[in-house]
């Protein structure tokens, strides 16, 4: 038996982090961040230095490797992710195309296996205008660049997640449900108690 792990997944600025913050409180449940700030790539490749897409793609892969591999995953607790593995692939196909895509595809298929996976996902969304409006509001300037469009091909795939999921899902839409109000996460987390 191994420690069971409840990620956090939906498009930028849903309130992925706010929500895993709130759970690990709630459950408790020790709280595993996504280390975008330590991905030296990202922000120039999201402000238009395409030849930094593939590496920042394989760092972030690398990343979530190292915070997720079975070969560590503790036997007792519970563990939070404001994020999740298998929005990996979501990011990389926006980002990725041709050979670069298939040469990331190649190693993600390599190292998933290693990767503890999810017992619970939990799927934030939110409309376009209010996640356009809470990245504007946290001024993260390389997410400046998301356009609408890119929004809602974000959405889209990760609305196609639960499909594939082979782990209990829950949906939340973030429109009637504000993961910054206690009662709202505290619903939320009773939710994630009943699928583990």
């Amino acid at each position: 038996m191994t420690c069971p792990l409840v990620s956090i997944v939906g498009p930028p600025a849903v309130g992925k982090t706010t929500l895993a913050e709130a759970l690990a409180r709630a459950l408790p449940a020790e709280l595993i961040y996504e280390d975008y700030a330590g991905n030296p790539f990202l922000a120039e490749a999201y402000l238009g230095r395409d030849d930094l897409r593939l590496p920042a793609q394989l760092c972030y892969l690398f990343s979530r490797v190292g915070q997720l591999a079975m070969s560590r995953w503790p036997r007792e607790g519970l563990r939070v992710t404001d994020y999740g593995f298998c929005q990996d692939r979501i990011y990389a196909t926006t980002q990725l195309a041709g050979e670069e895509l298939h040469v990331y595809d190649r190693v993600a298929r390599r190292v998933e296996p290693l990767v503890k996976p999810p017992d619970v996902l939990v799927l934030l969304d939110a409309d376009e205008d209010t996640l356009l409006k809470r990245i504007a509001a946290r001024g993260r300037e390389f997410e400046r660049t998301f356009t609408r469009q890119f929004l809602t091909k974000m959405r889209q795939a990760y609305r196609d997640l639960p499909a594939a999921a082979e782990c209990e899902v829950i949906e939340i839409d973030c429109e009637r449900t504000d993961v910054r109000d206690d009662a709202d996460t505290a619903a939320v987390a009773e939710k994630v108690r009943e699928k583990l």
